[in-house]
């Protein structure tokens, strides 16, 4: 919690760098992967190899472990986390589906405000706070659908390092 609010006071990164996609989500999903297991869900990986893009390694992978964790909790009972690459012209883009108990509309204009939760005690509402600042400091945008009791889709893009 202490390293959520340090990261969302200074989002700023310490060193831009050069980050591989696949190789950092794979990561990602390693360190998830015994939460995945727990709630009986299937993670499936279709990425496009070779995509580069500029930022911080580590506030990346905080950022994706943060994003795949929710999704991971909100299919208690089993599911798919499907995480997806491409890009197109100068945007990569990353998608993360899960077929989880999904968000209503207010839920999802609430995401990312500070202390907003849909985890009751569960939750302490910053880590879609911290992932949110994450992207925005890396020029990335996100755009989010969901539909309750179908699952949620974060559709992330950053532009691609040439």
């Amino acid at each position: 919690m202490i390293n959520d609010y340090l990261t969302f006071a200074r989002p700023a990164f310490e060193k831009e760098e050069e980050i591989e996609v696949e190789k950092e989500l794979n990561q990602v999903l390693n360190v998830l992967s015994p939460l995945a297991n727990f709630n009986g869900v299937k993670i499936t990986k279709k990425f496009s190899p070779g995509l580069v893009i500029s930022g911080d390694q580590s506030k990346f992978k905080q950022g994706f472990i943060n994003l795949m964790k929710n999704g991971l909790e909100a299919m208690p009972n089993g599911g798919e986390l499907l995480i997806q690459t491409f890009t197109t012209g100068p945007v990569v883009h990353i998608l993360v589906r899960d077929t989880g108990i999904g968000m209503n509309e207010e839920q999802i204009a609430r995401l990312g405000e500070p202390y907003y939760t849909t985890k009751g005690q569960q939750g302490t509402g910053l880590g879609m706070m911290v992932t949110f600042s994450i992207i925005r400091a890396m020029r990335g945008k996100v755009e989010v659908k969901s539909q309750v009791g179908k699952g949620t889709t974060f559709h992330i893009r950053f532009s691609k390092m040439e």
